[in-house]
């Protein structure tokens, strides 16, 4: 129904922005939410890469937004690479790759992932939800985080303009050990690997969804503290919630609960959703907005365009934080090598 009233009552749209000369990568670009942050960026001017596993998908989204541009007499352009982020060792060349031949960096923005489903193993052994949504962005952005220090360190770059955006959800609310979740009494500690997918096979398919949007807010606070705030680095890094949103994802509510409680749940979805284009406009609110200079909302989570999202106690537990950060660390390193990681620090 947001969809039909969607220029009534839906959060404002992004104002028109001048980003030539700009570089965005975009996970989960050439569809959904991911698609029209890369539209946007596209259309005034901006270099955008979308990164997702399937080369037709990313044909097909190059094609739509090479057309628009087109069409408006814009400069901008857009490219696609394929990474599955469930890989870490790919995660690792693609990434890696980018930050070698990119002279610069503005717009990490987040949005990739699976959403409500059956637990499953990713390319590395480990919880999928956890590896593709949680774990291969935190390797995209250290990969990537020299390039954007040095964007942001540019003199004809603006200060604070240079952002990192997760594509959080509400849906951090369910992550076990929340007031919501079923799991409350197990609690969500990122200790261990066989918490994430030993434990995980215990959890239904909106824990383990919830738990990595968790993950993001998470992510999104220990990088502020651990990184930003210590080197002094002009980086500016948000978790923002799209609302419910009509793409592609929404379809996997049928394989999550299979029968009628799926098919229910994917149309009652669909009903209430918002359209992809609604639902892009937090994350360019958080990527483009000066006011989240002016408020200085660094590792915030917004629940719309402006809005401070009132996080879980969870979302808010910086020694929680700092433990996912650890554990990520961990996981890298044990998959990819000792020497998988960047230097966070000059």
């Amino acid at each position: 129904m947001q969809s039909i009233l969607h220029p009534i009552i839906g959060p404002a749209g992004p104002e028109k922005a001048d980003l030539t000369g700009t570089t965005s990568v975009i996970t989960g670009g050439a569809l959904g939410i991911g698609f029209e942050v890369a539209r946007f960026f596209a259309s005034y001017g901006g270099h955008v890469i979308l990164v997702n596993r399937k080369e037709e998908q990313g044909d097909e989204a190059i094609k739509k937004i090479e057309e628009e541009v087109k069409e408006k007499g814009g400069k901008g352009s857009v490219e696609w690479v394929g990474c599955d982020l469930g890989s870490l060792k790919q995660v690792k060349e693609v990434f890696g790759g980018l930050a070698n031949r990119l002279d610069r960096l503005d717009y990490l923005i987040c949005s990739s992932g699976i959403n409500s489903n059956q637990f499953g193993l990713d390319a590395d052994g480990i919880d999928r939800h956890f590896g593709v949504n949680a774990l291969g962005h935190y390797y995209a952005i250290n990969l990537l985080y020299p390039l954007l220090r040095k964007t942001s360190a540019r003199p004809d770059v603006k200060k604070g303009s240079v952002r990192i955006v997760f594509e959080s959800s509400e849906m951090h609310r369910f992550a076990p050990g929340s007031e919501d979740s079923k799991s409350r009494a197990r609690g969500c500690h990122f200790g261990s690997e066989e918490e994430i997918t030993d434990a995980g096979r215990e959890l239904g398919p909106i824990e383990l969804y919830a738990r990595t949007k968790l993950a993001m807010i998470l992510y999104s606070k220990a990088l502020r503290d651990k990184v930003i705030k210590k080197n002094g680095d002009d980086i500016y890094i948000l978790a923002v919630h799209p609302g419910a949103v009509n793409t592609a994802m929404q379809q996997q509510w049928e394989d999550a609960y299979p029968g009628i409680t799926g098919k229910i749940t994917k149309l009652l979805t669909l009903a209430g959703g918002r359209d992809p284009e609604q639902g892009s406009y937090s994350a360019l609110y958080a990527a483009l907005s000066p006011e989240v200079v002016d408020n200085d909302w660094n590792g915030v989570y917004l629940s719309d365009p402006g809005t401070l999202g009132k996080e879980t106690a969870q979302g808010e537990d910086l020694n929680l934080a700092t433990a996912l950060w650890e554990l990520s660390e961990r996981m890298v390193k044990r998959i990819v090598g000792e020497d998988a990681l960047e230097s966070w620090t000059k």
